[in-house]
């Protein structure tokens, strides 16, 4: 494990044959568990939460990493992307890194990702921030679904294509790694209902107003959970949901502080 020169500690950890790159920003704090970011599909950790991590980290531990295949993670070719996958990966990674229990923040594929390990590995989760997360595929409007059939690279938002050319460790992967993240999504199946409300972790739902998930299907998901909060960003589009940062910093900080029903 490196540390550079903005304290932002950096490491690759053997978790389930991948290496996967992790970071760990701001300082430890014994009264809080730390706060672990899932990026969304497509993303790095700087796409995902660039705006909004620098913020978080001022008053708790931040822990983000990289999925398989994502960003500085290599991917394992012959192993399709899928939810339940990365959300034992993102559970054996707190036990590398000797985390017993942390609040998990995921936004889109990540959201999705992080109500798996609520339900895979409860016991390692406290809190729950879900950030225009999909839990069925109705919660999608329609033309989502048409638009993952005929995804493309050249489609691809250009941003997000520079920005895995720069960190990827095999760049020459980049039509691979998009064709299978399109194909997870494609091939997403509903998480049971059951399943949804097994989850005794208070959560924070939050959906822009423009956002690909649909604000009904954020009002369901909020409804599902034993203990949960709803916010609905206004003139925010799916994109910009985790860069309202003077929205978001205050609203997730006080969700995580506040104290956890008995």
């Amino acid at each position: 494990m490196n540390q550079n020169q903005q304290a932002v500690q950096t490491g690759y950890a053997p978790i389930n044959g991948l290496r996967i790159y992790f970071e760990i920003h701001g300082i430890k704090n014994p009264a809080q568990p730390p706060l672990v970011l899932l990026h969304g599909g497509g993303d790095t950790i700087t796409t995902s939460f660039g705006h909004i991590l620098p913020e978080l980290s001022r008053s708790r531990q931040i822990i983000a990493f990289e999925q398989q295949g994502y960003g500085h993670t290599a991917d394992i070719i012959e192993r399709p992307f899928s939810f339940e996958q990365s959300a034992d990966d993102t559970a054996a990674l707190l036990d590398y890194l000797h985390i017993e229990k942390a609040d998990l923040f995921g936004f889109s594929n990540g959201g999705t990702i992080a109500l798996q390990v609520a339900i895979r590995h409860p016991k390692v989760v406290r809190k729950l921030v879900l950030a225009s997360t999909l839990l069925k595929r109705d919660g999608a409007y329609p033309w989502l679904w048409d638009a993952m059939a005929n995804a493309k690279l050249e489609n691809m938002p250009q941003e997000l294509q520079e920005e895995y050319l720069k960190v990827a460790p095999h760049p020459e992967n980049l039509r691979l790694f998009h064709d299978k993240a399109a194909r997870r999504v494609l091939e997403f199946k509903d998480i049971p209902t059951d399943a949804i409300r097994s989850v005794s972790a208070p959560t924070l739902v939050v959906v822009g107003d423009a956002d690909v998930i649909r604000p009904e299907h954020a009002v369901e998901t909020f409804r599902l959970f034993q203990h949960a909060q709803l916010a609905v960003l206004p003139d925010t589009d799916h994109m910009q949901v985790t860069t309202r940062v003077d929205w978001l910093v205050p609203m997730i900080s006080g969700f995580l502080q506040a104290p956890t029903a008995k």
